[in-house]
């Protein structure tokens, strides 16, 4: 992407906490119920995670939770829900207590070597201020073959419509090269691209290592 640039760690902390303080005095207009169209953009992003029965499935920027009920609908054995700012995670953890919370960046979300199975990241890829660390992280925490969706309910434009109106810096959501491009090294390929005037999904899938292949052709 030709507006993401490698930021210092002092540009980093400082738009994290920005944006710390922003989302935590904004949460009661998160706490609203959202649009009959939004929800149902909403769902079709859900179902684009291919969740199975027994999944754990992460959320990055959960917010107050506009996707956990229908994450749940698929009976997953776990969800887990990273976001910075404490006060979404309180309003997501009092309607689903079951879900997992850590208030933090999703490049510092510590969880075991390859345990996810479905990532999403709605409505917050153009906010991640060090994206490279956070798919790095991703790499490691999510098993071969899971499913990694970026994503938004309103399109690439809102995000464009929206620089400006918030106190820290978005970047642009990638279109099909730049989303290859900068997931590829990360072991993630892109297996399914819309780009709708309000409906944004990239679903890129973790490829297998070369020897998680030949362990798997020798059994």
């Amino acid at each position: 992407m030709g507006n993401i640039h490698k930021k210092t760690e002092e540009e980093i902390r400082r738009i994290n906490e920005l944006q710390r303080r922003y989302f935590d005095q904004v949460v009661d207009i998160f706490e609203q119920p959202l649009p009959e169209d939004v929800v149902e953009r909403l769902e079709h992003i859900v179902a684009a995670g291919e969740i199975r029965e027994g999944d754990t499935v992460l959320d990055v920027g959960a917010g107050t939770g506009a996707l956990t009920p229908m994450i749940l609908s698929y009976k997953p054995a776990k969800i887990i829900a990273c976001d910075l700012s404490g006060k979404m995670l309180e309003s997501l953890k009092h309607r689903y207590p079951s879900v997992e919370t850590y208030v933090c960046d999703v490049r510092d979300l510590s969880l075991p070597h390859e345990s996810v199975d479905v990532t999403f990241i709605n409505a917050l890829f153009g906010n991640i201020a060090d994206k490279h660390s956070a798919l790095a992280n991703l790499r490691g925490i999510m098993k071969p073959s899971s499913r990694l969706i970026i994503s938004h309910p309103q399109g690439r434009m809102f995000i464009e419509k929206l620089k400006g109106q918030v106190p820290f810096s978005l970047d642009s959501l990638p279109d099909f090269l730049e989303g290859d491009r900068l997931l590829s090294p990360y072991g993630f390929e892109v297996v399914k691209y819309i780009d709708e005037a309000k409906l944004y999904i990239i679903l890129a899938k973790k490829q297998e290592s070369k020897k998680e292949k030949w362990l798997e052709t020798a059994q």
